[in-house]
C-alpha cells in the first residue's frame, strides 16, 4: 500500500516547491518467530524456546530506546537474546547518539543475539500517524506500544497453543503504565534482570540512578550550551581538549588563545576541573592573574581517600603559595623566576569522551562482612588521570583481586565521584594476558580476529597466490624484477612494506627506486576488509605481540616484500645527480623480485666490511651516500633531529617473558632507510596535491607554542646555551651548539626535552587548510604525507589510491576519495587511532618493564630531567627508562633557580645522579610499578 504526504517549504533563495513524501505499507513483513504459522519465515532470527525466569514464561522482548540510550551494557550481554527492536527505536537512538547506534548495528549483525529488528513503520497494522498536538516523542511512544501489542496478539493468533509473552523493556514510567493500561506486560530493566536468577552480575551492571541531592554543594552549575557558545564567540571563553597531567591528577591541561598567543592553560585542583574527565572537550574561563601559576607543578601520588583528595579544595583559601595543590595565589612584586603561566577553570562541558574504563575495585572500600546485597564500593581505573568511580555491586568481595571494567553513568554537582555501574570481569590483576587485554581496551584497540565477510575478501588461492604475466599486460606494470632490489627492517619484520634499488644510467646519473606494498591490489575501495582497514587505522606494536590491521595472509605473506618472491608493487623512481638532486620522478604500477631481505645489522656489515665488492653491496653503500647528502641537506633547511629513549626487550620464547632490556641502537642503515621513504612520501605529496587540491591526504606538524619551551630555554639559559626557537632552522643550530664535551649524553637529555615540547603530527584532508598550513614543522618540508607503509598504516592505503587517480585517468575512483567531508572524518579518525597505538605501545613497555625488574633491584646512574615542588623526573640512560623520584625533607624547592637544595646539595635539570629500581604494589596490591628511590647524591 501506497501513502503519499504533500506539503510545502520555503528553499534557501527563497522559492517555494512542492514535496511529495511517498511511504510504503507492506503486509508481509515477518515476525521472525519460528514459532509463527502466519508469516513467510526465510531465515527465523528469534528462537523457538525463548528465555524463561521463575516468574516470568517463555518470551520475547520489545526494547523502548531509553533502554538502548541508559542500559546498552546489559543489552550487549549473552543472556539477553530474543530482542525485537522496532524501526522506531532504532531510529530514535540514531538521532539521538551515533556511538549507541553503532553498538546497536553491531548487536543487530551478531546472529548469536538473536535480536530481530522489525520495521513496523512500513508495516500496515503498526505504522501510524503523528496526532495533532502530539510530541514526536509521545507519537514514538505510542507507535512502541502499539508494535508490542501487534507481537503479542500476532503470536497469539498465528499459534494459539504455544503461550509465549511479549514484553516491554522501558524505564520511562509513563509508557509502563500506559503500556499496562492497553493490557501490554511491561518491566523496567532493572525488574526485569532481577528475575534472572542465573545471571547474577545483571543486576550490577544496571545504570546508577543521578545522586541524592544534599546539602552541600561540591561543584559549580555548568554553563548553559548557549551561554558557552556565546563565550566562546566574544572570545571570554576558550574551548579545548582537556588532558590530566600524568604525574599529578590534580593537574590539567588545555590549549587556548592568551593576550593573542597559543598558550598551555593550567587547571588545579578539582573544584576548578569542575566535573571534567581526561579527554573530555570543555569551555574554560581564564583566572585573574594574581591566580596565575609560578614556578614548578608538585608531582603527587592517587589519594587514599575522600578527604585527603577534597581536602585540598574545602580549604584553598588558608593555604600559601607553596601549597602543592592550588596555583600561587600572590605573586612577590621582584619574582625572578620567569612569567607566570595563566591558569583557569572549567565551566561547562561541550563533549564528554565517558567510554569504558579498565581498573580494579579498592580492597578497603569493601564493608568486611557484607558478602550478601549490593553495596557501594569505589573502583579505581588503571589511567590515574580518571577520578574515582563509585558502583553498586553485590560481587564485591569476589571482584577483589580482578581487573573489572566500569562504565560512568553520571556526575551531578552534589556528588564528589561520578558514579557508574559494573560491565565485566576481565582476569586476574597482574595475569600477562589480563594485562595485555587491559592495554587493548584502554586505548581503544580493535583487537578482535578478522570475521568471515572480512577473510571473504582474500585472494581464493590463498599463500598460492603468485604473480602472473597479466599483470604486467593489462595493469600497465613496469618490470623491475631484473634489478638487485632489496629491503632493509629490523631482525624479525614479517610485514615488509619497502624496498630499494639503485642503478647507474648511460647520462652519468643515477636511477633510485623506492617500491612500496601494492596494498590497494588486494583491498577494493568498499569492501569489508577495506572497511575493517579503515576503522583500525593501523597495525598495533606491542612487546610481545602485533595487531594487524590487515589479515595475515597479506601484511605478511601476499604484500610483504619478502626476498626471492615475485611481488606487486607501488614505485617511486627518481634520477639523482652524482649530488643527490632530484633530475625527475615518475610514479609507477610494479613488478619486483627483492634479492635480499636484511636486517639493519646485516646491510651495515655489507657497508662495513671492505672485502664485499659485489653489486647488491656496492648498491648500498651508493644509497647511504645519497642518504648522508639528503640528510644534510635536510638538517640544512631547518629540520630536526629529535629523540626518545626506546626499549628493546629480549624475551623467552617459551613464555615471552622478558630475560633481558637494552637501549634500542640506531644504525647509519636506519638512517639510509628513513632518508629515501622521507623523500618518497614529500614526492608523493606534491603530487596528490597538484592533482587533487581540496582532498589530499597530506601531514602536518604544526610549530609549537612559544612557551611551552618556556621551562627548557631558562634551564639551558644557565648552562650557557641560548634557544633559539624563532623558526626550526633556528632551533636545529640551537640544538647542535648545546653540547657539553665532557658530557657526551648531554644533547640527547636536550633532544628528549626538546620532542616534548613538539606538537603531534596529524593527518589533515588538503581542502581544510590553507597551504600555509601544510607545512611539517619537524621536517621543515612545506608538504608531507604518508606513502610508504600501506601494510600497517591506512593512510598510505589512501595515499596510494590518489596516487593511481594521478598517474591512471582509467584508474577506478572512489567517490569519498574527492570528498573533503568524508576525507576529514578519516583523517580525524586515523589520527584517533595513530594517538592510540602509540599510547598502547608505550603501555606495553611500561608492562614488561614492571616485568622484567620484580624481584629485582638495580642501582643505576639516571639523568634529572624535571624538578617539580616535591620531586625529580629521571631517565636511566641503561634501560631508557622514566620515573618519577619522590623527595622529601630536608629537601626544600627553590623557585628562582627551580631546584631542590638541602644544605650543599643541589639536585637541578641535567644533574646525574643514582636511583634504586625495583617493581612493587600499591597498598592495595592491585598496580605494578617502577618505583626509584634516590641513592647518590646522599644528604
Amino acid at each position: 500500500m501506497l501513502r503519499s504526504k504533500t506539503f510545502v517549504k520555503r528553499t534557501r533563495k527563497g522559492n517555494v516547491v512542492k514535496v511529495v513524501k511517498e511511504h510504503y505499507l507492506r503486509d508481509d513483513i515477518p515476525c521472525s518467530s519460528p514459532l509463527c504459522k502466519k508469516c513467510t519465515q526465510n531465515e527465523p532470527v528469534l528462537s523457538a524456546e525463548p528465555r524463561s525466569t521463575a516468574t516470568l514464561k517463555p518470551h520475547y522482548l520489545v526494547v523502548d530506546t531509553n533502554v538502548f540510550m541508559g542500559q546498552l551494557d546489559i543489552m550487549e550481554h549473552p543472556a539477553i537474546k530474543d530482542v525485537v527492536v522496532l524501526q522506531t527505536v532504532k531510529e530514535e537512538v540514531r538521532h539521538l547518539n551515533i556511538i549507541i547506534y553503532n553498538r546497536l548495528v553491531e548487536i543487530l549483525a551478531d546472529k548469536t543475539k538473536r535480536f530481530y529488528m522489525f520495521a513496523n513503520e512500513h508495516q500496515k497494522d503498526t505504522f501510524i500517524e503523528k496526532l495533532k498536538d502530539e510530541t514526536p516523542n509521545d507519537r514514538n511512544d505510542r507507535a512502541i506500544r502499539i508494535a508490542t501489542k501487534w507481537y503479542s496478539d500476532h503470536l497469539k493468533a498465528s499459534n494459539p497453543s504455544e503461550d509465549i509473552q511479549v514484553i516491554l523493556l522501558s524505564d520511562d514510567v509513563a509508557n509502563r503504565d500506559k503500556a499496562r493500561a492497553s493490557g501490554i506486560k511491561a518491566m523496567s530493566v532493572a525488574e526485569y534482570v532481577a528475575g534472572i536468577k542465573d545471571v547474577p552480575e545483571l543486576v550490577d551492571m544496571l545504570s546508577a540512578a543521578q545522586a541524592q541531592a544534599d546539602d552541600t554543594v561540591v561543584y559549580d552549575e555548568h554553563l548553559t550550551p548557549a551561554q558557552i557558545q556565546n563565550g566562546i564567540k566574544k572570545g571570554k571563553l576558550i574551548q579545548s581538549p582537556f588532558n590530566v597531567t600524568p604525574y599529578n591528577t590534580l593537574e590539567a591541561t588545555v590549549v587556548g588563545e592568551v593576550e593573542g598567543e597559543i598558550k598551555t592553560i593550567y587547571i588545579v585542583g578539582r573544584k576548578n576541573f569542575n566535573r571534567a574527565i581526561h579527554g573530555d572537550t570543555v569551555a574554560v574561563e581564564l583566572l585573574p592573574k594574581s591566580e596565575w601559576k609560578c614556578g614548578a607543578s608538585i608531582a603527587i601520588e592517587d589519594e587514599d581517600d575522600d578527604e585527603k583528595m577534597y581536602g585540598e579544595e574545602e580549604s584553598t583559601d588558608k593555604k600559601d603559595d607553596d601549597d602543592e595543590s592550588s596555583p600561587n595565589k600572590k605573586r612577590k612584586t621582584n619574582d625572578k623566576v620567569g612569567e607566570p603561566e595563566p591558569t583557569g577553570k572549567v565551566v561547562g562541558i561541550i563533549r564528554k569522551k565517558w567510554r569504558p574504563y579498565c581498573g580494579f575495585i579498592l580492597k578497603n572500600s569493601v564493608p568486611k562482612g557484607n558478602d550478601r546485597g549490593p553495596v557501594t564500593c569505589t573502583f579505581r581505573a588503571i589511567d590515574r588521570r580518571i577520578p574515582k568511580i563509585k558502583i553498586k555491586t553485590s560481587q564485591a568481595s569476589s571482584l577483589i583481586g580482578s581487573r573489572i571494567i566500569v562504565a560512568i553513568d553520571s556526575w551531578p554537582k552534589t556528588s564528589k565521584f561520578p558514579m557508574g555501574h559494573f560491565v565485566k570481569t576481565l582476569g586476574a590483576s597482574g595475569d600477562k594476558e589480563t594485562e595485555t587485554e587491559v592495554i587493548l581496551l584502554e586505548h581503544n584497540v580493535p583487537y578482535q580476529e578478522f570475521s568471515k565477510a572480512v577473510l571473504s575478501d582474500l585472494p581464493e588461492e590463498g599463500d598460492q597466490w603468485v604473480v602472473r604475466e597479466h599483470h604486467i599486460k593489462n595493469e600497465n606494470r613496469r618490470d623491475f624484477r631484473d634489478l638487485n632490489v632489496c629491503s632493509i627492517d629490523p631482525p624479525g619484520c614479517t610485514d615488509i612494506d619497502d624496498a630499494l634499488h639503485v642503478r647507474f644510467l648511460p647520462n652519468g646519473n643515477y636511477e633510485v627506486g623506492v617500491h612500496i606494498a601494492d596494498v590497494t591490489y588486494f583491498v577494493k575501495p568498499g569492501t569489508h576488509i577495506d572497511k575493517e582497514a579503515a576503522s583500525r587505522g593501523t597495525s598495533v606494536y606491542l612487546v610481545d605481540k602485533r595487531i594487524d590491521m590487515l589479515p595475515a595472509l597479506l601484511g605478511t605473506n601476499l604484500c610483504s616484500l619478502r626476498s626471492n618472491v615475485e611481488r606487486l608493487a607501488f614505485s617511486c623512481v627518481w634520477e639523482l645527480n652524482e649530488n643527490a638532486e632530484i633530475v625527475s620522478v615518475d610514479f609507477c604500477k610494479s613488478i619486483i623480485k627483492s634479492k635480499f631481505s636484511f636486517t639493519y645489522d646485516e646491510a651495515q656489515s655489507r657497508i662495513d666490511d671492505e672485502r664485499m665488492q659485489d653489486d647488491v653491496t656496492k648498491g648500498i653503500r651508493l644509497l647511504n651516500k645519497f642518504a648522508k647528502i639528503l640528510r644534510q641537506r635536510r638538517l640544512e633547511a631547518g629540520a630536526l633531529t629529535l629523540t626518545s629513549p626506546e626499549l628493546r626487550f629480549n624475551l623467552q620464547n617459551d613464555s615471552q617473558d622478558p630475560v633481558d632490556v637494552e637501549m634500542k641502537e640506531l644504525k647509519e642503515t636506519n638512517s639510509l632507510v628513513e632518508e629515501f621513504m622521507l623523500l618518497a612520501n614529500i614526492s608523493v605529496a606534491k603530487k596528490i596535491y597538484s592533482r587533487f587540491p581540496s582532498a589530499a591526504m597530506l601531514r602536518k606538524h604544526g610549530a609549537p607554542p612559544i612557551n611551552n619551551f618556556d621551562q627548557l630555554r631558562k634551564i639551558l639559559l644557565e648552562k650557557g646555551f641560548t634557544l633559539d626557537i624563532s623558526s626550526s632552522k633556528a632551533l636545529a643550530d640551537s640544538l647542535d651548539k648545546a653540547v657539553i664535551p665532557e658530557d657526551p649524553y648531554f644533547n640527547t637529555l636536550v633532544r628528549i626535552l626538546t620532542t616534548r615540547c613538539m606538537m603531534q603530527a596529524q593527518y589533515f584532508c588538503s581542502g581544510t587548510e590553507p597551504e600555509s598550513e601544510f607545512k611539517h614543522y619537524g621536517l621543515a618540508s612545506p608538504i608531507y604525507t604518508h606513502f610508504t607503509s600501506p601494510i600497517r598504516r591506512y593512510a598510505d592505503v589512501v595515499v596510494h589510491r590518489l596516487l593511481h587517480a594521478c598517474i591512471d585517468p582509467d584508474a577506478p575512483m572512489d567517490s569519498d576519495l574527492i570528498n573533503t567531508n568524508a576525507m576529514k572524518d578519516l583523517c580525524d579518525n586515523l589520527n584517533f587511532r595513530n594517538r592510540m597505538a602509540q599510547q598502547a605501545g608505550r603501555s606495553s613497555v611500561e608492562l614488561f618493564t614492571s616485568m622484567f625488574f620484580r624481584n629485582k633491584v638495580e642501582i643505576e646512574e639516571a639523568r634529572v630531567l624535571r624538578v617539580l615542588k616535591n620531586s625529580i623526573s629521571v631517565l636511566v640512560p641503561k634501560y631508557g627508562l622514566e620515573s618519577i623520584v619522590y623527595i622529601s625533607e630536608p629537601f626544600e624547592y627553590n623557585e628562582e633557580h627551580n631546584s631542590l637544595v638541602a644544605g650543599d646539595i643541589v639536585l637541578k635539570t641535567f644533574d646525574k645522579v643514582k636511583v634504586e629500581m625495583s617493581v612493587e604494589g600499591d597498598a592495595e596490591g592491585m598496580r605494578q610499578k617502577m618505583n626509584m628511590k634516590l641513592i647518590e647524591p646522599k644528604v
